[in-house]
């Protein structure tokens, strides 16, 4: 309903526009033919004149063109002329004065009698009027050019009835010298009959009456759409004068018949009768329709010229009630569909057009349904035949099996097992890649089209089928032109009386996808049963060298006065070792060395780094290097070591019992957490880049006093960090739980990261957890942890 209402709304606006045009065109245009005629200038360049003299004038253009008429004379003597009809430039001169000679005075009264014209048929009157007094012109004959390329005779005067029936429509031959005219946009002065006569079939000259004529291009557009014949009993030429004043004549025309509008639109003329007598009694919707060109010549609409008894439009009106009416106005919306333009196309060429199914609304004993429909649009004539054809249940039933089957990839076959005879569908044709020109094969060969290696399987289950009428279903194997295709083909047998197979039926479906999935998940299946056997294997030797690495201590021990616990919680997921380590021993001079590292990575890479970096350190160190120089040639130890892109954290910190200083240094290792009297804090970091990270990097150390009482926590990145988190987040985190308040002192190391949450997909976590005992330093025992 809305494209509808714009519909409407458009044709009621053109519809005022149209009115307003009416009320000045003839006149415009009558003045301008009438200028054109006395200046022998183009349309263009007389339009030109006219808005020239309104705006010199300060008139509008409509005052000019009524002055124009009623005082129109020729140019004075000497006055400017424009060059040509093409130049488009304006005469320059001033208001035209009165007549001076017989020609141009005809001209005059010529213009002013054309105001009154209404028709072509009363121009032509008017001309011979005029034409019988200063030219001996015996009659006018008006032809349009057809879009079929042919003549129709619009207007006439001087000749008969029966001569104007015998030659109302020309058919487009050659030969014909009024379309001679119109091709070539010149005159055409037949002024020799015999001479004529074998150039031209010449209109209306059975008996030979008409001594000489001419025919006329009449400027209405662009090529000319008219031409005036002028005939005369008279022989012999035309003189200069004379024909001079027949183009002015046919200039002047020019204005009038474009008013009129004399382009003829394309009609299928009597043929609409018989049409509409046979739509009469069509079970079907059709209409006939005719075009409705637009100035420019291009197709607008179409008008209903006869329409089917069944046929009704968006708004409800049904048969005949749509003769004369347009096209869009009952069907607004087929301006946005295919059919419009296949219409188009159909009126430019002889092919007839057939839409796709499309759904519509119709009402049946006043209920509506959803109906299926095909339009087809063909050309008769000059015009068109458009019918809809409702497609009816079952061939909606069948249009949608044999898309079930394509979609499907699947077709159905019936076998006679007497005679052998068998009836496919297209889509088994298309899956067995044999010409649908050669017909079905009989059940007991269809083994033939399987691969050798399929044949023995498929043939059993068909021989069972034939002879025991037992079902099968068998996939198989064919050779196609994309490769190997993989069928199935699933049949049961239909029997008689006796039990006997008389008949068979069922269908063959392409599971090539299927199949193909099914191995590829196979093959993935395999590889990974393979790949997790393999991290396993991996995982239970990582495991184990871990171990024997890096034993755990089952109690608390004590190093240089201090009593020390330890912690190792493994990653919650996942089958890789990681390489979190560490190492607490009482060096030779009393002193306690506490180590806490993580290598980046996991599996037995990362296990044998860690053993690189651990073993060495506290080698280098027993061995008299301080922190920072161990820490820069594990550096460089790393570096060179079989993976050169592997990094790994540390943390030194070296305990002496005579003033319980504590030196340590850092690489790129989050700092220990020291909890006194309380209260927790963080020491602050000395400089120190990650291990691994460049060949020169800067070590250096912090220190810092112990008392009794105090805890110093070290412990790995996998304790503090959580996905999509900040780090700080989870030091402050720590620091809360370590600093809570427990009965009976500091918060056990059990309780400690009991309470910190178990994030998904953490990573490993090692704790060295050192405390200061209350009641001083006591004699270092001689165990080590991780040693």
């Amino acid at each position: 309903m809305a494209a509808l209402t714009r519909v409407v709304a458009r044709q009621r606006a053109e519809m005022d526009r149209l009115q307003e045009l009416a009320a000045t065109a003839a006149v415009r245009e009558r003045a301008k033919g009438a200028v054109m005629a006395w200046l022998g200038c183009s349309p263009d360049a007389a339009q030109e004149e006219l808005q020239r003299r309104a705006k010199a004038a300060r008139r509008t253009l409509l005052e000019e063109c009524w002055l124009t008429l009623g005082s129109l004379a020729p140019p004075a003597a000497g006055a400017p002329r424009p060059a040509d009809a093409d130049a488009g430039t304006a005469v320059r001169d001033a208001p035209l004065p009165p007549p001076d000679k017989a020609g141009s005075s005809a001209l005059a009264r010529l213009a002013r009698a054309l105001v009154r014209v209404g028709t072509p048929q009363d121009l032509a009157r008017c001309l011979l009027d005029r034409l019988a007094a200063d030219l001996d012109a015996d009659a006018v004959m008006l032809y349009a050019r057809l879009p079929s390329g042919g003549l129709e005779l619009v207007g006439h005067a001087g000749i008969d009835e029966t001569l104007a029936l015998q030659w109302g429509r020309v058919p487009p031959l050659a030969g014909i010298a009024a379309l001679d005219a119109l091709s070539a946009g010149e005159a055409r002065w037949l002024e020799d009959p015999a001479a004529d006569r074998r150039r031209y079939l010449l209109i209306g000259d059975p008996s030979g009456q008409w001594g000489s004529r001419a025919w006329l291009p009449v400027g209405t557009g662009e090529p000319a759409e008219v031409a005036l014949g002028v005939l005369r009993h008279r022989a012999g030429p035309f003189p200069a004068a004379v024909r001079e004043h027949l183009l002015a004549v046919a200039r002047l025309c020019a204005g009038p018949l474009h008013t009129f509008g004399v382009r003829r639109e394309p009609a299928v003329g009597a043929a609409a009768d018989a049409v509409q007598t046979v739509f009469d009694r069509l079970p079907v919707a059709a209409v006939l329709l005719t075009p409705v060109r637009g100035p420019s010549g291009a197709v607008e609409d179409f008008r209903i010229e006869a329409v089917a008894a069944g046929t009704s439009d968006a708004v409800g009106r049904v048969g005949r009630d749509l003769l004369g009416l347009r096209f869009l106005e009952c069907w607004p919306t087929a301006v946005d569909e295919p059919l419009w333009q296949g219409c188009l196309k159909a009126l430019e060429g002889e092919e007839p057009y057939e839409s796709e199914p499309f759904a519509r609304q119709q009402s049946v004993a006043g209920v509506s349904e959803l109906a299926t429909y095909v339009a087809r649009v063909a050309r008769l004539g000059d015009g068109l035949v458009v019918s809809w054809v409702r497609h009816d249940p079952s061939d909606r039933q069948e249009q949608r099996l044999a898309e079930v089957q394509r979609l499907g990839r699947l077709g159905w076959a019936t076998w006679n097992l007497a005679t052998g005879e068998g009836n496919w569908s297209a889509q088994v044709y298309a899956l067995l890649e044999r010409d649908p020109a050669h017909g079905p094969v009989p059940l007991t060969r269809l083994p033939g089209f399987a691969l050798p290696e399929d044949v023995p399987a498929l043939a059993r289950a068909v021989g069972e089928l034939v002879r025991e009428g037992r079902p099968c279903d068998v996939p198989f194997r064919v050779a196609a032109r994309d490769g190997v295709r993989h069928l199935r083909v699933v049949a049961e047998a239909v029997t008689d009386a006796e039990g006997t197979p008389v008949e068979a039926h069922g269908f063959l479906q392409d599971v090539s996808a299927q199949r193909s999935a099914e191995l590829a998940l196979l093959a993935s299946e395999r590889a990974m049963l393979t790949q997790q056997g393999v991290l396993t294997a991996e995982r239970t030797v990582a495991a184990r060298l871990q171990d024997a690495l890096l034993p755990l201590p089952k109690q608390p021990v004590r190093l240089a006065g201090l009593r020390v616990d330890i912690a190792y919680l493994p990653a919650q997921s996942g089958l890789n070792v990681g390489g979190d380590w560490f190492s607490a021993i009482e060096l030779p001079d009393g002193d306690a060395l506490f180590v806490v590292g993580d290598v980046t990575g996991h599996g037995l890479d990362a296990v044998a780094s860690m053993a690189l970096l651990r073993f060495t350190a506290k080698g280098m160190v027993i061995t008299g290097s301080s922190l920072t120089g161990a820490l820069a040639r594990l550096n460089a130890l790393l570096l060179h070591s079989r993976d050169p892109h592997g990094t790994a954290t540390m943390v030194l910190a070296r305990y002496s019992p005579d003033g319980r200083r504590l030196v340590w240094a850092q690489a790129g290792h989050p700092p220990p957490l020291l909890l006194r009297s309380g209260e927790a804090r963080y020491l602050e970091r000395p400089h120190g880049m990650l291990l691994g990270a460049c060949d020169t990097p800067r070590y250096a150390e912090a220190e810092c006093r112990l008392t009794p009482g105090d805890r110093l926590v070290l412990y790995t990145d996998g304790l503090v960090e959580r996905p999509g988190e900040s780090i700080d987040r989870g030091l402050e985190r720590l620091a809360r739980a370590a600093s809570a308040p427990h009965p009976g002192g500091p918060v056990p190391l059990e309780r400690l990261l009991g309470a910190l949450p178990e994030p998904e997909g953490r990573d490993d976590v090692c704790v060295v957890d050192i405390q200061v005992p209350l009641d001083g330093p006591s004699v270092s025992s001689a165990s080590s942890a991780g040693s």
